[in-house]
Parts: structure tokens; sequence; C-alpha cells
């Protein structure tokens, strides 16, 4: 079942110890916001365990904790942004801002970003857009993790993409998916915990299908529908990497490697106002009766009910805000042990 922490305890011990680290103030909030949002939807991969990551690469001077973040405006509705080398999670929040802002005007706002880092869960981002009553879509390009199709050497992130379209009751529809088979941050999670994995997620560095989470980061994961997820990917690859100036394939370095050159991380943005197609209201009422007619669907054997994209992740959100979010004993073991080398309270369990 592993540990609970309230969303609060742990948003602040996370805030301590970016600040401990220092990453100003503003910026640190931010950043713990993504990382126990992540969390509390039960998304672990890219919740708080990322943290002691970060924390590695701003002490060996890879990532700047202070780096500033610049936006310039290039048309009525696009824009492009400089990380400054910072943490992603504080990149990513400017740039959906910005994307929004830009859709106020002009309909639809598209926002890069380069020279940035792993920026966290996307839909974090998408959900911005969808609070402010429109449809947000975010991607952002990775280290190397899959291969061309027919290749065996990775190339290409696991380069994550999300939408979030705006509904009556608040909860978006939320869709967000890793083009690779699994998130990396999954195998990861295994490899700490010395857990196999199941067949089909990755293969080695010789190309062989693996089960040992180690020899899978190694080697390659597998990329989502076969050639079919190598192309998303590849576009994904485009859009974020080669549209915003940033690293591409290779070229993007990893913060869980010891490595000092930045990683070069790109992302995008975009921010679309509904009712610059249609009426907010029609759109709202249509969008509800698709998601009520997808639900009222006939089951197939061995389902209960149909769930769509975003729903769970909605439910476990609303259970650990009650309950206290379940964490595993080596993240927080990991946190505990960077609070000491911070200075930074721990966090009391």
């Amino acid at each position: 079942m592993g540990i609970s922490v309230t969303a609060q305890d742990l948003k602040t011990t996370c805030t301590c110890l970016l600040t401990g680290a220092g990453v100003p103030d503003k910026a640190a909030a931010q950043c713990a916001e993504v990382l126990v949002e992540a969390d509390l939807e039960g998304t672990n991969s890219h919740g708080v365990m990322r943290l002691p990551i970060y924390l590695a690469a701003i002490e060996r001077g890879q990532l700047d904790p202070r780096g500033i973040v610049r936006f310039e405006q290039t048309a009525a509705g696009t824009g492009r942004g400089d990380g400054g080398n910072t943490l992603g999670q504080v990149v990513g929040v400017a740039a959906m801002r910005a994307a929004i802002e830009l859709a106020k005007e002009a309909g639809v706002g598209s926002v890069t970003a380069c020279n940035s880092n792993h920026y966290g869960a996307a839909a974090f981002y998408t959900h911005m857009a969808a609070r402010a009553g429109m449809i947000g879509i975010s991607a952002t390009n990775s280290p190397p993790a899959l291969p061309a199709w027919g290749g065996r050497e990775a190339y290409l992130g696991t380069n994550p993409l999300a939408l979030a379209f705006p509904t009556t009751s608040g909860q978006p529809l939320s869709i967000d998916l890793s083009l690779s088979v699994v998130a990396r941050g999954k195998i990861i999670q295994a490899a700490k915990a010395n857990r196999p994995i199941p067949s089909g997620w990755a293969v080695d560095k010789d190309g062989r299908e693996t089960i040992d989470a180690r020899a899978a980061l190694a080697g390659a994961l597998l990329p989502l529908g076969g050639a079919k997820g190598f192309a998303l990917a590849l576009a994904v690859e485009v859009l974020c990497g080669v549209l915003s100036g940033a690293a591409f394939g290779p070229h993007v370095n990893s913060i869980l490697e010891q490595d000092t050159n930045p990683a070069n991380v790109g992302h995008w943005f975009m921010a679309i106002d509904t009712k610059r197609f249609i009426p907010q209201d029609i759109f709202l009422a249509q969008l509800e009766g698709l998601m009520a007619e997808l639900k009222a669907t006939s089951l197939a054997e061995g389902f209960s009910q149909i769930r769509l994209p975003g729903e769970r992740r909605a439910v476990t959100r609303t259970q650990q805000l009650a309950s206290g979010i379940q964490l595993p004993e080596e993240t927080i073991s990991a946190l505990n042990q960077w609070a000491v080398r911070l200075g930074v309270k721990p966090l009391d369990l």
C-alpha cells in the first residue's frame, strides 16, 4: 500500500527542498504543485519520485535553479519561450499561461519552449486551459528511449501528448499518454524497487525483449501501437524539438545521468478558445452528449463500466485528497535523505 502523506504536507516538504536547493520561492511552489498533483491522481511515475533527480541535477550544475523564463510573442496567436535551463514545471506553467492569453485575443494560442527540462505530467498544463474554458494541448520531447520502427537503438523520447476538453462538471475530459507502451518513469520505479517489468514493455541494449527494468533502461522502450506509435512520437519530436529550436533525438541530454550538459528539452502548447468555433453552451452540451452516449454503450465481457480518459485519475485524486497520498517507502526515504542534506525538516510519518 505504501505510506500515506497529506497533499499539503507533501507540497510543503517539496517546496522547502527546492528552496533549500536554491530555487526561488514562487518557482519552488509551482514545481511542487505540479509534482504533487501527479501523485494525487495516482501518476506516481511523474510525481515527487522525480524530485531527488531534479535536486541531484541542480547540485551538479546541470539544471539552473534560478534560470529565467523568457517569452516572445511572434504573431497574433503564436509565441516562443526560452526556459533558461530551469525546472521544466516552471517553464510549462509560464508557456501555457502565455498560450491561454494569446487564445483570448486570437482564438488559438500556440507556444513553443526550448532550453527546458523534464516538466512532469503533461495533463497539468492542458487542465490549465480547460479550467479557462478552452481546449488544451501539450507535448514534450525527452531523452532517447524509443528506437526507430525496425531499429534497436534508442533515438526518440517517450514524447507524451496530452489534450483536455472543458466540461460542464469542471472535470475535463483528459487524455494524457506516453507514446511508448509505458512511461519511462514506471520502469524507473521498477528498477528502484528491484521489480521485474511485464514483457512487451522494452528491449535490452541488444534489441532483445526483457523483463529486467535496469536492462530496459540501458536499452529501449517499445512504441505504443508499433509503427503508428513511432510515427506519432516522431511528430511530437518535430513539434517540440525542431519547431522550438530545442535539442532533438539523442541530442536531448538526460538528467538521470551524471551529466553536466543542459538537457535542452523542448515543449509545445496550444490553447483553443471554443467560442471562436461554436457557442460555448452548444459545445459543452454536445460534448456532454458524446460522453454520455459513450458510457451508455454495451459492455464487453469482463467489464463493469466504460471509463472515459481521465476519470480514473479524477476519482483517485478525490480519494487521496481525503485519505492521503500513497507513496512507496523508497520515495519517502529519498526525499528525507535530501531533507537532511539540505537542512530541511523531513516528512513526519
